[in-house]
């Protein structure tokens, strides 16, 4: 007994330490300290820039990304690229606008017309030349992974797949198109998916995601349906919100993006997890009550007005974003391409443009931090139709058409003669100061031109100097 103390001393030593470094695995994994950040970019779709609590919904409640907002910092001045779908989510992953990457309109199959978003069958996509965001972090040894709506193509060469990420499941364009399918890597596997359960089936694909790849660093792009129409809840959501149906559906999106929250906490890797909540353009006006609102902003999806393309914006990253902050500053989802490379250490593309600027000073809230942007450039498809620098917007001449939030209407060319706003003090576009500024006019105007003849402008009939081609079959 005597001989045998001493190693039983051992044994009780190494299984104290044993105890202690179990313990402390979890921590140190939440630190962080030995990998570069976790991205989580989660997208929604058609959601108003007044739909969220944080940004004074009346009736809808959104406790969760409320909290994120509270934990981390929320955008007043937060742009999508585009008005609609396809050419938003170009820009967002490709870091440029997507008239430079040919995907502002194209013509749709089998029909002598363009238009701004890509169907089902396409012979179009993102062109796989194209450097994605996904293959930007894959640069840098992240597991990529994309759960949701591409809207980018859905020939199998087009596919999140063929663009940098490691997996895929989701809808590969609109819940209101056909067929609608379920596709896991480049195969269908399920056929007309009750709406309802879309939301929950990406919510628990996403969670795998996570739990898979806890010990390394991941980017994963949550791409939701919701709340584009049709909309649906599954039963038990129903009624619940004093928004209608439509304030059901943004309410379980809510909840369905806390899970999602959640298991980065369980996972104990929320400490050194950036995420950021975005909408790929305003609400849809004309969907009346199943689509949302944009209040104090101006109009909503399909139009260059604010409504139409001034998101939500939320980004939470314990380790660096100061909680409960507000950026009143411009800037945009192309911004996310540089701003997530340089935080990842990736190089970027010297081969090309690219048309995001860097904000990680914003996002840090770096004393006296600015928007990196001289200018921002409205299209509506791949028409020109207005400008902004600082707090002034000018809005170009358009057509009625141009302006009636995604619908048909009488007398469609109707001209819309242009106008001056100063968004500091009128984001609700309601007067026009044209007139009382004619030097802003013409530095704004000056602006212009030079967009047309990089990016192009169709309703002048000028093609872009830089624009790089799009994916055909």
């Amino acid at each position: 007994m005597q001989i045998a103390q001493p190693a039983q001393t051992t044994r009780s030593v190494l299984f104290v330490l044993l105890l202690l470094c179990a313990a402390a695995a979890p921590t140190a994994r939440a630190r962080g300290a030995d990998r570069p950040p976790n991205v989580l970019v989660i997208l929604s779709d058609d959601l108003g820039y007044a739909d969220l609590g944080c940004y004074g919904a009346p009736q809808i409640k959104t406790p969760r990304l409320d909290r994120l907002a509270g934990e981390g910092m929320r955008f007043t001045d937060f742009y999508a690229a585009a008005n609609v779908c396809t050419p938003s989510r170009a820009a967002l992953l490709t870091g440029c606008y997507p008239q430079r990457v040919s995907l502002g309109e194209v013509k749709r199959a089998g029909d002598a017309n363009s238009s701004r978003v890509l169907y089902s069958n396409s012979p179009y996509g993102l062109n796989p030349d194209e450097i994605t965001l996904a293959e930007i972090m894959k640069s840098r040894g992240y597991a990529t992974g994309m759960v949701g709506k591409w809207h980018l193509g859905d020939a199998k060469e087009f596919l999140p797949t063929r663009q940098g990420f490691d997996s895929y499941f989701g809808i590969p364009y609109s819940n209101d198109m056909t067929p609608l399918v379920f596709i896991r890597g480049e195969e269908v596997v399920e056929r007309d998916p009750p709406q309802a359960s879309i939301a929950d089936r990406y919510t628990e694909e996403s969670i795998a995601f996570i739990k898979k790849n806890r010990d390394k660093p991941f980017f994963l792009y949550l791409a939701h349906n919701a709340p584009h129409t049709p909309i649906d809840v599954p039963p038990a959501w129903r009624g619940k919100s004093a928004g209608g149906l439509y304030g059901d559906v943004v309410e379980h999106l809510d909840h369905n993006i806390g899970r999602v929250l959640d298991t980065l906490a369980d996972e104990k890797l929320a400490e050194n997890t950036l995420v950021i909540f975005t909408s790929d353009n305003g609400p849809w006006h004309i969907r009346g009550e199943q689509g949302g609102n944009a209040t104090p902003l101006r109009a909503g999806k399909g139009t260059t007005y604010e409504g139409g393309m001034r998101v939500p914006c939320i980004v939470r990253w314990p380790a660096k974003i100061p909680a409960a902050s507000v950026c009143r500053e411009l800037a945009t989802q192309m911004d996310l391409y540089p701003s997530l490379a340089a935080i990842a250490e990736a190089k970027l593309p010297t081969d090309r443009i690219i048309d995001g600027k860097e904000i990680t000073d914003l996002l840090f809230a770096k004393p006296g931090a600015k928007s990196p942007h001289d200018a921002f450039f409205y299209y509506s498809g791949n028409r020109l139709s207005a400008v902004r620098a600082g707090e002034w917007k000018l809005k170009l001449r358009t057509t009625l058409q141009e302006e009636t939030e995604y619908g048909k209407i009488d007398n469609p060319q109707t001209p819309i003669e242009p106008k001056l706003y100063n968004l500091l003090v009128d984001p609700g576009e309601q007067k026009s100061v044209l007139k009382d500024h004619p030097e802003i006019v013409a530095r704004l105007n000056d602006l212009a031109a030079r967009a047309r003849e990089d990016l192009g402008d169709a309703r002048m009939g000028v093609v872009g100097k830089n624009v790089r081609p799009v994916g055909e079959r």
